[in-house]
């Protein structure tokens, strides 16, 4: 019968129940698995963080396990341990070899680029292929350093999952991303303005209309939401600007 664990027992907590020499084991076993796993994944080929596809994210995953469990479990042999990460980079050197040649397999493995933003307005069908809200893509819109809507004419989101965004020439009047909108939200349209060449702007997909055919509360053809509010131009909604 196992012995009652004593809570904040230092020996236990520190050293363990294992005899010093095991120590040095650890030792061993760390620079074998790192070495061995660092020759693999360097035959596979390395890729920054920031160009990892889903395969690599879960390689990193199913060896995260392996490789550590291998370091300190004395009942985890080293063999067996080499012997899994070796699976794991195969099965991963596989995939990418039919990511390469096959234009399904890509599809189907790393997933494909969806457009989100066309023309100063975000598509909520490319929204709902990659599960996300218009504020998530605002919220990357703005990492990218775009302040309005009007400024983008084209924005895609790549299978490894960066937002690439290709800007108009001259900015056209669109919805404002800057401030956000639970900082501060864009003032409601509730009536068409004095202005002439005025429009509104649905504040969810940025889509413009003449105020007069959607206002006061009319539904976004695009995205079905019932809020209106001025289009600006990118000088009206620069970070600058915020107080």
């Amino acid at each position: 019968m196992d012995e009652p664990v004593v809570a904040f027992e230092i020996g236990r907590m520190l050293v363990g129940d294992h005899p010093a020499l095991f120590y040095l084991e650890i030792v061993v076993r760390t620079a074998v698995i790192y070495g061995y796993t660092l020759a693999l994944i360097r035959w596979i080929g390395g890729r920054s963080v920031a160009q990892l596809s889903m395969v690599d994210m879960l390689l990193v995953i199913a060896l995260g396990s392996a490789v550590g469990d291998a370091m300190f479990y004395p009942e985890v042999p080293v063999l067996a341990a080499m012997a899994v990460i070796t699976v794991v980079v195969g099965i991963n050197k596989g995939l990418d070899t039919l990511v390469e040649r096959f234009d399904r397999a890509r599809s189907l493995i790393d997933g494909s680029t969806i457009a989100v933003v066309r023309g100063g307005r975000i598509l909520n069908d490319g929204l709902r292929h990659r599960d996300l809200s218009s504020q998530e893509i605002k919220g990357m819109l703005r990492v990218a350093g775009v302040a309005n809507l009007g400024q983008v004419e084209h924005a895609f989101l790549e299978a490894g999952g960066g937002l690439s965004v290709f800007r108009r020439e001259h900015p056209r009047p669109g919805l404002a991303l800057v401030p956000p909108d639970d900082v501060r939200p864009p003032p409601p349209m509730t009536h068409p303005p004095g202005q002439p060449d005025a429009h509104a702007c649905c504040t969810n997909c940025g889509a413009l209309r003449l105020p007069a055919s959607v206002l006061p509360d009319k539904s976004c053809r695009d995205c079905g939401r019932s809020r209106w509010t001025q289009a600006t131009l990118v000088r009206d909604s620069e970070p600058g600007l915020i107080d």
